[in-house]
């Protein structure tokens, strides 16, 4: 296809301003006595325009009030709260006539699901080669999983250094250097190694080397028993708090596949100071020589003594899946898809006062967003050649699970979705006057996403915080795994009426007084125009890939390129 965007239908010149004053979450102008008629360059055919033109701010609002409201217990995965969340979204799909894509005729696709919640009865010691045996503390010095789902595991191993932990031949690099790590303990660093050379790790912009979900498969894969990672909260991008109310009560898993470890946990910075110490090692220097090609892993002469003892429970979770079937005999066994998690950390009974985790911001905005999305497209009644399919997931917080198994799972085989748009954190503080869609750049779409946030009015921001590894961390992430075409649509930092600043002071305070903790709360005061404005945004995408004469793709070279090849 032509990187200019072909001109669909014409509409007024009222309608052009419409569209942008509604991106900036403004009321349509008012209509001139004798509109020209001129072409737009988003192709929305007049039916669809007015469709888009009905999401409001105050229906997202409504979604989310309900959503993170106490009585919805934090959403928590397999718990009552997130169930009732299930049910609503799969009500809302219901009434706005859209056809059930889940299993048996329904709108729920069952996620088979094992609960662990690690026991008071745990033991986690570091023992020095020398000196005393260090016995931490749970959540105040570190945090662990036994991703076996047994009830009980000992470990008495020897403790590894390796880095960060990497084997990437494409940057030649590896941390391994092929010592055998069976039946060992790896410490190991978040991130990867920094640098400015976006050949290199792409440089300040985090791939999915630097996850710590990365990190665990890898040790797992050869053969290593246990991982200790190093919290520091520059490297991680989120404070402590972050790591321990995130892995402190029940954490979810997917059935067993593969290798998988005994020990999966966190350690604060101070606490990996002191037993470096203890074996006679300085951390920061081990974390310096971790930065270049030639370093080496280092035995600690040290061993992680660990009585795990869980609680395991089997249960299922469901992704909640609706369709709206295509116009176009030939194209309506494909589909664009819009995604977004409804679960968040549920009740934790265990910390003091307000231990519900609402989660207004994450994620109760985004399938705000994806409700409105659902409802407008469902009553335009010239639809789009390909398929929509709207779906909210679960366990995303338990580490994209329910993401995963749809991508394993999907309603259409992956080969024939087009594209995927997810909506995850979307803060309701204003008029956006930035987009990001970080990844965007990497499929074929790009020009058409650049095109369309120009009639927005809506400068494309580079991920604000690349080192963060955003586009790893969403469940869109779980959709590329598989080849389809994936990004998330989210504000940027500059908002109508403010400096670039008041938006980072905005992400900011969010990050470390709000995300993941009890005080992430629906509140009235919250302006939803930009949710809203978001939304619109990603309805005239969707409409244009649910619209091209051939499927989007990755660009070559792309990681993700092969997996699509694969799937067609």
């Amino acid at each position: 296809m032509q990187v200019s965007v072909r001109i669909g239908v014409f509409v007024s010149t009222i309608a052009i301003l419409s569209l942008l004053v509604w991106a900036e979450g403004g009321a349509p102008a008012p209509t001139p006595a004798a509109p020209t008629r001129e072409a737009v360059s988003v192709r929305l055919p007049g039916a669809a325009f007015a469709a888009m033109q009905t999401i409001n701010p105050e229906h997202i609002r409504w979604h989310v009030r309900y959503l993170s409201h106490d009585l919805l217990e934090g959403r928590g995965t397999g718990q009552r709260g997130g169930d009732i969340a299930a049910e609503y979204i799969a009500t809302q799909f219901a009434e706005y006539g859209l056809k059930p894509a889940g299993e048996n005729g329904s709108y729920l696709q069952k996620v088979p699901l094992v609960g662990i919640t690690t026991l008071a009865e745990t033991q986690f010691s570091l023992v020095p080669k020398q000196g005393a045996a260090m016995n931490l503390k749970p959540l105040d010095d570190y945090v662990a999983y036994d991703q076996t789902q047994q009830a009980q595991s000992d470990l008495d191993a020897e403790i590894v250094y390796v880095g960060y932990g990497i084997e990437a031949p494409e940057y030649n690099w590896d941390d391994y250097k092929g010592v055998d790590v069976h039946g060992k303990v790896l410490l190991m660093l978040v991130n990867e190694p920094p640098s400015d050379d976006p050949k290199f790790f792409k440089g300040k912009a985090l791939t999915y080397y630097g996850r710590w979900t990365y990190k665990y498969e890898e040790a797992a894969r050869k053969g290593a028993v246990g991982v200790i990672l190093i919290h520091k909260e520059d490297m991680a991008s989120y404070p402590w708090e972050v790591v321990r109310n995130s892995n402190s009560g029940e954490k979810s898993f997917l059935k067993l596949e593969g290798p998988v470890l005994k020990v999966a946990s966190w350690v604060q910075l101070d606490v990996a100071k002191k037993l470096a110490a203890a074996s006679g090692l300085d951390l920061e220097m081990m974390m310096a020589d971790a930065r270049t090609r030639e370093f080496h892993p280092v035995n600690m002469g040290a061993k992680l003594k660990a009585h795990m003892v869980s609680n395991v429970r089997h249960f299922e979770s469901n992704n909640v899946l609706a369709m709206l079937p295509g116009s176009d005999r030939k194209l309506k066994d494909e589909a664009v898809i819009y995604t977004a998690h409804y679960d968040h950390l549920g009740i934790r009974p265990d910390i003091p006062g307000d231990n519900i985790y609402n989660g207004a911001a994450d994620n109760a905005t985004g399938c705000g967003i994806l409700l409105e999305l659902a409802r407008a497209f469902s009553i335009v009644k010239d639809r789009p050649g390909r398929s929509m399919i709207f779906a909210a997931v679960t366990a995303e917080e338990q580490g994209l699970l329910g993401s995963e198994y749809l991508g394993k799972h999907p309603p259409i085989p992956p080969g024939k979705i087009a594209l995927d748009l997810n909506y995850d954190d979307v803060q309701p503080i204003g008029s956006p006057e930035e987009v990001e869609v970080s990844g965007a750049e990497r499929t074929t779409f790009y020009p058409w996403v650049q095109v369309t946030a120009k009639e927005f009015r809506l400068t494309i921001r580079p991920d604000a915080r690349p080192e963060a590894g955003h586009f790893y961390r969403s469940d869109h992430f779980s959709l590329a795994r598989v080849g389809i075409p994936s990004f998330s649509i989210n504000q940027g930092m500059k908002f109508k009426g403010h400096d670039e600043a008041w938006g980072v002071a905005q992400d900011k305070e969010y990050v470390e007084r709000h995300y993941h903790q009890p005080s992430d709360e629906y509140r009235p005061e919250m302006d939803f125009v930009g949710d809203a404005a978001m939304a619109r945004f990603g309805f005239a995408l969707g409409w244009e890939a649910a619209s091209f004469t051939r499927l989007i793709a990755w660009q070559k070279g792309d990681e993700f390129e092969a997996a699509r090849v694969k799937s067609q």
